[in-house]
C-alpha cells in the first residue's frame, strides 16, 4: 500500500458521522445484553488463550529490525503496532492438562517454525518488556518521532499500516501525544512511542457470562501481586534518557510499560488506559464499554461472523484500554463467549514463564469464587495501590493481601504462598494432578523464592557493568545482549530460573 492509498484510507476514516456511530453503538449494546440474558454467551467450561508479542532485531548486532510484511504473513504472525513487532495468538483451549498443554505446545510450534524462517533473514525475534537499542544508524527518538504528512495527512514512518491507529494523530483525541515516565519525556505527532511495549495477554472465559463481574473484581485483586512477579520493563533506550545513569539506576520502575501505554494513549482530559473499577452485573460491563469514548469511529459491514451483530460496539471496545478489560465476541454463535484479558504482563523471558502466568492466572480465577475467598472485599483502592506500587517496585513492593482467614497482611513469603496454593488448587478443580499444577506454579515461585525477577535481572547486570566503569548506555545495551544471548538458549524449551545458575 502506498502512502497515499494509505492516506485516502485515513481520510475515509475520519469522514465517519460519529453521532450516527455512537447511536450504532447503543443499539448494538442493548442486544449484546439482551443476548447475555438469553444464555448465548454461556458455556460449558472455562476455556483459555493466549496474546504473545514479540520485537524482531539484528541477530549479530541486537539493533532493532523491521519486520518485512511478506515474512510476517508467511511465519502465520499477526502484525502489531510499529514495523518491528510480531504478534502471535492461540487457538482457546479448555483449561484442562490437556487444555494447557496445548497452549504450551502451539506457542513452541509456531515460534520454532517463525525462528527458522526469521533467522535466514538475518533477524531474531524477542520476547521481552521494552526494547532498548535502536536500528542501526538511527536512534531511538528518530525511531519514534518520524513522520510524513501526505495530502494533509500525518502518518508515522515505522508504523504498521493501521488505519485507527494512523488517523488518530490526525484527531482532537491528544493534541500532543507525550510520553511520560521516570526520567524520560519524548514528544510526538503520531502514537507510535507505544511501540517501545511488548507484552502478553492471558484470555480467561468463564463458563457463565453472569458470573464475570465477580471473576472480574477477584482479576482486579491479583493484579498486582501477578504483575509484581512478571515486572520486565526497567530501562528506556539510553537516548530517551534526560537524566544521568546513576539517577535512573536508583529511581527506574520495574515495569515502564504502563507509564508508556498510560502517557502516550490517555488524553488530557480522561484515562482510556487506567486500572479499572470493579463491575456490579454483566450489563454495567456493556454499558462502560458503550460510553467510553471511540477513537476514530468507522463505518462497518458484515463479514460473516456472528458478532458482527455487534461489530460498531466491538470497534469501540478496541480503544477500550484498561488494564484488566471484559471482552464480549465470537466468530459464530456457538463460539459466543464473555471473557477477560489481562493486560498488564510483559513480555517473558521464556514460554515456559509465559505458560505458568497464563495457568496461575486461571488457577487463580477457578479457585478463588469456589472457595469464596475473602479478597473479594479488599477495597478497590487497595487493588489499586497494589497496581501501581507493582509497576514501581516489582517484588520489592509494599502489597497488601487479605488471607483466607480474613487477615490482612504485608508479608511477601505469605502473600505469594497462599496465591501459589490458591492456583494450585484451581488447576487440580480442573483435572491437573499436583504435580502437573506444580510444573506451571514453580517457575514463578521460584522468582518469588530469589526475589528475583526479570527486570531485577536487568537492573543488576547494568548495575554492575557501571561499577566495572561502562558508561550508562553502553550498559544498557550490554545487558540487553546478555538478554538475548541467555534467551537463545531458552525461550522455547528453557525456563528463566536457567539464568540465574
Amino acid at each position: 500500500m502506498s502512502a497515499s492509498e494509505l492516506a485516502a484510507e485515513i481520510k475515509e476514516a475520519l469522514d465517519v458521522d460519529p453521532d450516527a456511530f455512537e447511536a450504532k453503538v447503543d443499539a448494538e449494546a442493548e442486544a449484546l445484553c439482551e443476548a447475555v440474558a438469553d444464555g448465548i454467551f454461556d458455556n460449558p467450561q472455562a476455556i483459555v488463550g493466549l496474546e504473545y508479542e514479540f520485537y524482531a532485531v539484528d541477530a549479530e548486532t541486537d539493533a532493532l529490525m523491521r519486520v518485512p510484511r511478506r515474512l510476517l504473513e508467511y511465519i502465520g504472525f499477526e502484525k502489531e503496532l510499529g514495523l518491528h513487532n510480531a504478534e502471535l495468538s492461540t487457538t482457546p483451549q479448555p483449561l484442562s492438562r490437556y487444555g494447557l498443554r496445548a497452549q504450551e505446545a502451539e506457542v513452541q510450534a509456531k515460534l520454532d517454525a517463525a525462528r527458522t524462517e526469521v533467522n535466514r533473514e538475518g533477524m531474531a525475534l524477542v520476547s521481552d518488556g521494552l526494547w532498548t537499542v535502536p536500528p542501526i544508524g538511527e536512534t531511538a527518538s528518530e525511531y519514534l518521532t518520524d513522520s510524513i504528512e501526505e495530502e494533509g495527512v500525518r502518518m508515522a514512518t515505522n508504523m504498521s499500516r493501521a488505519v485507527r491507529y494512523h488517523a488518530m494523530a490526525n484527531t482532537d483525541y491528544a493534541a500532543e501525544l507525550q510520553l511520560e515516565a521516570p526520567h524520560v519525556s519524548l514528544s510526538a505527532d503520531t502514537v507510535m512511542p507505544e511501540s517501545l511495549i511488548t507484552s502478553i495477554q492471558p484470555h480467561y472465559q468463564v463458563a457463565h457470562a453472569g458470573d464475570l463481574p465477580e471473576n472480574f473484581r477477584y482479576a482486579l485483586r491479583i493484579a498486582g501481586p501477578l504483575l509484581a512477579v512478571a515486572v520486565n520493563s526497567p530501562f528506556f533506550p539510553p537516548d530517551l534518557y534526560d537524566e544521568d545513569g546513576e539517577t535512573v539506576l536508583e529511581e527506574c520502575w520495574m515495569e515502564n510499560r504502563v507509564p508508556v501505554f498510560e502517557s502516550v494513549l490517555n488524553p488530557t482530559d480522561a484515562e482510556k488506559v487506567t486500572f479499572p473499577e470493579d463491575i456490579d452485573s454483566v450489563e454495567e460491563a456493556i454499558d462502560r464499554i458503550a460510553e467510553d469514548a471511540t477513537v476514530v469511529p468507522a463505518d462497518l459491514d458484515p463479514k460473516g461472523r456472528f458478532d458482527d451483530e455487534f461489530a460498531h460496539f466491538r470497534h469501540t471496545h478496541g480503544s477500550f484500554w484498561r488494564w484488566v478489560r471484559p471482552v464480549f465476541d465470537g466468530s459464530t454463535r456457538k463460539s459466543a463467549n464473555a471473557r477477560i484479558e489481562f493486560r498488564p504482563l510483559p513480555g517473558q523471558p521464556t514460554v515456559r514463564g509465559t505458560v505458568a502466568l497464563l495457568a496461575v492466572f486461571a488457577g487463580l480465577l477457578e479457585s478463588l469464587p469456589r472457595r469464596e475467598h475473602p479478597v473479594f472485599d479488599q477495597p478497590w483502592e487497595r487493588a489499586e495501590a497494589n497496581f501501581y506500587r507493582a509497576v514501581r517496585d516489582g517484588l520489592e513492593a509494599d502489597l497488601t493481601w487479605v488471607t483466607a482467614d480474613g487477615t490482612e497482611t504485608t508479608d511477601t513469603e505469605e502473600i505469594y504462598a497462599e496465591l501459589f496454593e490458591l492456583a494450585r488448587d484451581g488447576l487440580e478443580l480442573r483435572g491437573l494432578d499436583a504435580a502437573e499444577a506444580n510444573r506451571y506454579i514453580q517457575p514463578l515461585r521460584e522468582r518469588v523464592d530469589r526475589r528475583m525477577t526479570p527486570a531485577r535481572w536487568k537492573h543488576d547486570r547494568v548495575k554492575a557493568r557501571m561499577e566495572d566503569g561502562e558508561p550508562f548506555g553502553q550498559a544498557i545495551w550490554g545487558m540487553q545482549a546478555d538478554y538475548i544471548d541467555a534467551q537463545s538458549g531458552t525461550l522455547i524449551e528453557g525456563s528463566f530460573p536457567e539464568w540465574l545458575d
